[in-house]
């Protein structure tokens, strides 16, 4: 055997020899069952409960402003007070205007009083041209005369009525029901119309409103969703949508709100639309003041027949989001998914209809067509999604006592806090102990 030959011979043996090692390495591999964590695919109703960032408004901010001039007399209310329409919160000096309606009066009894005596040579002139006793020429002036009194009269009139109004204008009164704000003009100071004539804010706090922004896409899915059927406003009409505002200590606001507007455009800056919820404020209480931050949810959307698997059991990739599928013989196969995300879980809008086997976890050691072996985990709805728990605010003697006084310690900085007001939130503890007194 040449030279050749042989290294032909060990070429041949050498590569007889990789092809089993590989054949072997290939079957020990299919024959290995991987240990994996499964779920079965959800399908039920899911609450809509998705939380938004708010703030609390007036449902009317009104400027008070000076409608005559004169110089600032009186400040009739505490600022900060709730007030009823109609209450008077300044008063202007009356001394000219007093002296304006007299002028005015006057000059209507000057008027009236030359009616009458107009209205007298004109019966007089009837008469007699009745009789042919007087020519047509004064006859007509005497009626010129008569009438032209009448309407000085009515001008007259006007300017009474007109220094009345003047004289009311001195009593500043408020204009709406609600929480007035700080003075601008203090007493002593020239007031005027035409110049900086604004003396203080009022807000009304019945009803309130709290404003937040939607996500377009939210507000489009939500949309075209109950459009498709796919999610539900209460099925009875009994009971709408509603919102909930949940206030920064994690309380829940008492009344329930509903939604009176949302814009006609998507703010192209921050993709969203602005909405607004209604929410009464029967006794006028301050748990919710203009300015607030809160959060709010809304309650009574619900995605009906919902397929839902948890944030761990989709993987992620370039061309698109997938699951593992396990098939009856335990293989494993991957599925394109079109997900939505909401409380840690996916909403699956395409690729499953609910009851599938999928691996919940490990998804990065997963190859489709391998054999696994699975442990299965119950995978139900959170608590959380199905009914959020917030503790709801509480209304009795002692916390509207403990609001008050923390309210009064706000405005003085001198008064000693209550413990109640520490315990149901409305002051810090830092702040009171900095206001108890010193121990002799």
């Amino acid at each position: 055997m040449t030279k050749h030959n042989h290294l032909w011979v060990l070429m041949l043996a050498a590569g007889l020899l990789t092809l089993g090692a590989c054949s072997k390495k290939q079957a020990a591999q299919e024959d290995v069952v991987l240990p994996v964590t499964a779920i079965q695919v959800l399908k039920t109703d899911l609450p809509w409960n998705i939380e938004y960032p708010a703030q609390v408004a007036g449902s009317l901010q009104v400027q008070v402003r000076a409608q005559v001039g004169g110089i600032l007399k009186a400040r009739l209310f505490d600022e900060g007070a709730y007030v009823q329409q109609g209450t008077q919160l300044f008063q202007i000096d009356p001394a000219e205007y007093e002296v304006a309606l007299q002028r005015a009066e006057g000059s209507l009894a000057q008027a009236k009083s030359d009616a009458n005596r107009t209205q007298r040579d004109y019966e007089r002139m009837k008469k007699l041209r009745a009789d042919n006793a007087v020519s047509q020429k004064d006859y007509d002036d005497s009626l010129s005369a008569y009438e032209a009194a009448q309407a000085a009269v009515q001008v007259a009139q006007a300017g009474v009525n007109d220094a009345k109004i003047n004289l009311q204008y001195t009593q500043v009164l408020a204009p709406i029901s609600g929480i007035t704000g700080k003075e601008a003009q203090s007493v002593g100071s020239l007031v005027s119309p035409a110049g900086d004539g604004l003396l203080t804010t009022m807000v009304q706090i019945q009803p309130l409103w709290v404003n937040f922004s939607m996500p377009a896409s939210q507000f489009y899915k939500l949309a075209q969703g109950y459009t498709e059927g796919k999610i539900s406003i209460d099925e009875t009409g009994k009971n709408p949508v509603y919102v909930e505002a949940v206030t920064s200590d994690g309380r829940v606001y008492p009344e329930k709100g509903s939604i009176i507007f949302f814009d006609s455009s998507e703010d192209v800056r921050t993709s969203s639309l602005a909405m607004r919820a209604e929410f009464p404020n029967p006794e006028n209480r301050r748990m919710l003041m203009p300015g607030q931050f809160v959060r709010v949810h809304l309650i009574g959307a619900v995605y009906k027949d919902a397929v839902l698997v948890p944030s761990s059991a989709v993987l992620n990739t370039p061309t698109g989001n997938l699951v593992y599928i396990i098939k009856e013989d335990n293989a494993v196969a991957a599925q394109p998914v079109t997900v939505q995300l909401q409380d840690n879980m996916y909403i699956v809008t395409e690729g499953l209809k609910g009851g599938e086997k999928i691996i919940s976890e490990g998804l990065i050691k997963i190859r489709p067509g391998m054999k696994v072996n699975a442990t299965m985990q119950k995978f139900e709805l959170p608590a959380s999604a199905a009914a959020p728990k917030i503790p709801a605010v509480t209304v009795d003697d002692a916390d509207v006592a403990a609001f008050d006084q923390a309210l009064e310690h706000d405005e003085t900085g001198d008064e000693q806090v209550l413990p109640e007001a520490v315990t149901r939130g409305y002051v810090s503890q830092e702040t009171a102990n900095a206001t108890q007194p010193a121990a002799k």
